[in-house]
């Protein structure tokens, strides 16, 4: 982390006046830095102060804390990242997406559209599945999710969520780690479909989008080592050679 501060430093990234003004980014190398400085970061494509949408996006930096915004006017690095507009950018780090969000001249952009552009698009290490961050998981080009069933107010939850988001980044760009709050009314019939109830809780599934199949991580203690497992043996094929039904009951060769 702190080679990331010593490159922000030294590549012309200047500090506001106050914390609450967007960082101004003015070359690329700042540039590259900021956006691999957080899981998900967002930049302002403004070529001048005051633009459509460029007050609005100061006010979201401004109440939106969890996500680091900046702002950015050098030619170079709108070639960079292919901006050929007035444009917010959304970048993520979990499957290496850029999003944008165009400024059309002349049409006023609402602040709570500006918001759910990046409520939408902001996926993470772990993202808790609700449904704004199910549009952003459904159109990532990763199309396989590692699901996580817990109940977010039971006893050792805090722990499985940190071990979990601590093995999502090893993962990137092949798997999207999901939360999936089993205590959740909207989120039943995610379970159901996973054939789980509330008391085989905590538990972890794989769910290919493209292909629409499902496994289950067989029953057991949820440890960092298990569910690694559970990943390599879908990345390698094995996993897939199975019947969906009975990967839910079937200890693997490894003993997962």
């Amino acid at each position: 982390m702190w080679r990331v501060c010593v490159l922000l430093l030294i590549s012309g990234l200047a500090h506001a006046d106050t914390d609450s003004t967007p960082l101004r980014l003015s070359d690329v190398s700042a540039a590259e830095a900021f956006v691999e400085s957080a899981e998900v970061v967002v930049i302002g494509f403004f070529k001048e102060d005051g633009g459509t949408g460029f007050q609005e996006f100061l006010s979201l930096a401004s109440d939106l804390r969890t996500v680091p915004f900046a702002l950015c006017s050098a030619p170079e690095v709108w070639q960079r990242y292919n901006i050929s507009m007035d444009t917010v950018s959304l970048f993520r780090q979990t499957d290496s997406h850029q999003e944008k969000l165009q400024m059309e001249e002349g049409r006023k952009l609402e602040s709570d559209s500006l918001l759910r552009f990046v409520r939408m698009n902001e996926l993470r290490y772990l993202t808790e599945y609700n449904a704004m961050t199910a549009v952003g998981l459904f159109s990532s080009s990763v199309q396989t999710h590692l699901l996580l069933f817990a109940d977010q107010r039971s006893e050792g939850f805090a722990a499985l969520q940190s071990s979990l988001a601590h093995l999502a980044p090893t993962y990137r760009g092949q798997l999207l780690f999901v939360l999936v709050d089993g205590a959740t009314k909207s989120n039943s019939r995610s379970l159901s479909y996973f054939g789980l109830r509330s008391s085989d809780l905590p538990a972890v599934g794989l769910y290919d989008t493209k292909a629409d199949r499902k496994w289950l991580l067989p029953p057991g203690e949820v440890t960092t080592e298990r569910v690694q497992q559970f990943c390599e043996s879908f990345l390698s094929g094995e996993l897939q050679s199975q019947d969906s039904s009975e990967s839910s009951t079937a200890e693997s060769k490894s003993e997962l």
